[in-house]
């Protein structure tokens, strides 16, 4: 889609507007610069990475960083630093693209080096001076420095502008006094550099500052002991203390106060970035598990013929080609957004990239909690089909699944990145940038008239899949909307039904996201070339719509009563409604076909 289009799906719109496939970019639209970075990054993991899993296993924060010196070698750190500061100045897609398959190997890793180029990196390049981006950002874009981010306090966790760490301006007026504790900081044992969140006086909120650190002249910062974690175990995790530590005024990044923004700007991207983090560790994970599946015999036949694992595999798969269907899409739309934004020469290269990231908080917010569960089942299905062996660290799977659980956890956990989804898309609604109310009337004027008996066309593609998308976004409006018209302002204190209806949300952009790649990928291969994919799309569907019926029916008898409970239980019966319901076991047997055949996660 051009960037010259002036109807660029913004944040939120899935959700009242009809996408069609030839909008969206897809991995098979990567061009021959990406496909050579992935190659390159492929090739660095399965060298330097994968072969030494026992080692980062074992704790080896100086192989961690050696690697990271490695990458910085190769330029992989320098991705998205801008060409003016000694980077390579690439777009969004092929820092997502690198992001996702640096990750594959290790959590470790995966871990130091999303800590050192996303918020290490990142919060200089956006809302640094000309000066501090000359200084900081070429040495750590080379790797010659890394950064950590220090925002988290013992009292200040999800609730980050709550902090206590003070900054004491000095009577000469040449510098701040930091003082107070983080904690959970990745890459504190061997950063050279360190964002940090300090509140001035009694301001509301935080002020950021980048702080050197030099272990020889440690300018009152002191570290405390490596942190014992139940997963990745060689990613340096320290508590950083900071008492008097001077800081040079101009070393406060933007404007005092502004440190919240900062950090939530930093958050977003962060988000979708660690959902893509975990793609190829599921990708790796199903890898080995059809491969050991292949040779495991029991009762003279190998345990993937066997629909029990059969059924695994395929589930496996199909989360994982989701949840990079859309991860890709949002990504593109992101850095569509950023280069219309340049295009139209308003906003400076940061802040374009600022606001193109901050558009589309909901979608990043969607994708961190829907792929961070997909590698927590993937990893927790691998053990199972490894069976006792799964569970010895003589085998990959118990590490995986141990690095897997982190990342429901870290920027902004789960349960957070559900309400968000839904406290944003209900502002963008307040601000008229997505139009929830005209659509939430019309599905209730909907709701009292008769129902269409038109049938979906047999013949066609997803011609029943895509009318029930349309279906499920009637639904989730039809329930959003009754809510907010009952609690207004009020939801929010409302937590349970905010997270019911942020999985309606998450799953009509994972099942439209699955369904328009498959459908691409038809018209441009032949729908026999690519049944497998358009399998893994059909089951996800079939799902979904289990999730979203669980979800609607808790939400609806949780606040209607009467005849309003009824009608919107029967437009529940309506929207998630299948003409010719899917043999879900024939589906999953194409998907595993394919996998069994290949040995290997193939799409």
């Amino acid at each position: 889609m051009s960037t010259e289009d002036k109807n660029l799906l913004r944040g939120g719109q899935f959700l009242v507007r009809e996408i069609n496939s030839d909008e969206i970019f897809t991995p098979e639209d990567f061009n021959e610069e990406q496909l050579m970075m992935k190659e390159s990054v492929t090739e660095f993991v399965d060298r330097e990475l994968w072969p030494n899993k026992s080692k980062f296993e074992a704790k080896d924060y100086a192989l961690t960083e050696e690697c990271m010196r490695k990458a910085g070698d190769l330029g992989f750190l320098s991705v998205s630093v801008p060409e003016e500061y000694e980077g390579m100045g690439m777009g969004f897609v092929s820092t997502m693209l690198v992001c996702d398959y640096i990750s594959g190997a290790t959590g470790s890793f995966s871990t130091a080096f999303g800590a050192h180029t996303g918020i290490g990196t990142m919060p200089i390049t956006l809302y640094g001076t000309e000066e501090q981006k000359k200084k900081y950002v070429p040495k750590l874009a080379s790797g010659e420095w890394f950064g950590s981010y220090c925002l988290t306090e013992p009292s200040a966790g999800s609730d980050a502008n709550s902090g206590k760490t003070k900054a004491v301006l000095s009577d000469d007026g040449k510098y701040y006094s930091i003082t107070g504790q983080k904690m959970w900081i990745s890459n504190a044992g061997f950063c050279k550099l360190m964002i940090v969140f300090a509140r001035i006086e009694d301001d509301k909120n935080i002020t950021g500052f980048i702080v050197e650190y030099d272990k020889d002249n440690p300018n009152g910062i002191t570290m405390g002991e490596e942190e014992h974690k139940l997963g990745i175990r060689a990613s340096s995790t320290r508590q950083v203390f900071f008492n008097e530590t001077k800081v040079p005024v101009e070393n406060m990044l933007s404007t005092r106060g502004n440190g919240f923004k900062i950090a939530m700007n930093a958050l977003n991207v962060g988000r979708i970035k660690l959902a893509v983090a975990c793609l190829d560790a599921q990708r790796r994970t199903i890898t080995e598990s059809i491969k050991y599946a292949n040779e495991r015999l029991q009762f003279k036949t190998p345990i993937a013929k066997f629909g029990a694992i059969r059924q695994k595999i395929a589930e496996m798969a199909t989360n994982c080609w989701v949840g990079e269907s859309a991860s890709y899409r949002a990504a593109k739309n992101i850095e569509d957004r950023i280069e219309l934004r340049k295009k139209n020469g308003k906003d400076t290269d940061q802040e374009a990239e600022l606001k193109g990231v901050e558009e589309y908080a909901i979608e990043c917010s969607i994708l961190k909690v829907a792929v961070s569960e997909h590698i927590q089942k993937c990893t927790d299905e691998g053990i199972q089909i490894f069976g006792g062996m799964g569970f010895s660290e003589e085998t990959p799977m118990e590490s995986a699944w141990r690095d897997a659980r982190i990342t429901r956890i870290y920027e902004g956990t789960n349960e957070i990145n559900r309400m968000l989804s839904i406290g944003m898309l209900i502002k963008k609604a307040m601000k008229g940038h997505v139009d929830l109310l005209g659509p939430a009337t019309a599905v209730a004027n909907e709701l009292t008239g008769i129902p269409s008996f038109e049938q979906p066309d047999a013949s066609v593609l997803f011609s029943e899949e895509k009318q029930i998308i349309v279906n499920l976004k009637k639904l989730f409006l039809m329930v959003a909307g009754a809510a907010l018209q009952k609690y207004g302002e009020e939801i929010e204190n409302h937590q349970q039904l905010m997270l019911a209806a942020s999985d309606i949300l998450i799953q009509i952009y994972l099942a439209e996201s699955a369904i328009l790649r498959a459908e691409k990928l038809a018209k441009k291969e032949g729908e026999e070339n690519v049944k497998e994919q358009i399998a893994m799309a059909k089951l996800n569907l079939f799902h979904a719509i289990d999730i979203i019926e669980t979800a609607g029916k808790h939400s609806i008898i949780s606040f209607a009563t009467g005849d309003e409970q009824r009608m919107m239980l029967m437009g529940l019966k309506r929207y998630i409604k299948y003409v010719n319901m899917p043999n879900i076991i024939e589906l999953r047997n194409i998907i595993a076909d394919k996998i069994t055949e290949k040995n290997k996660y193939c799409f």
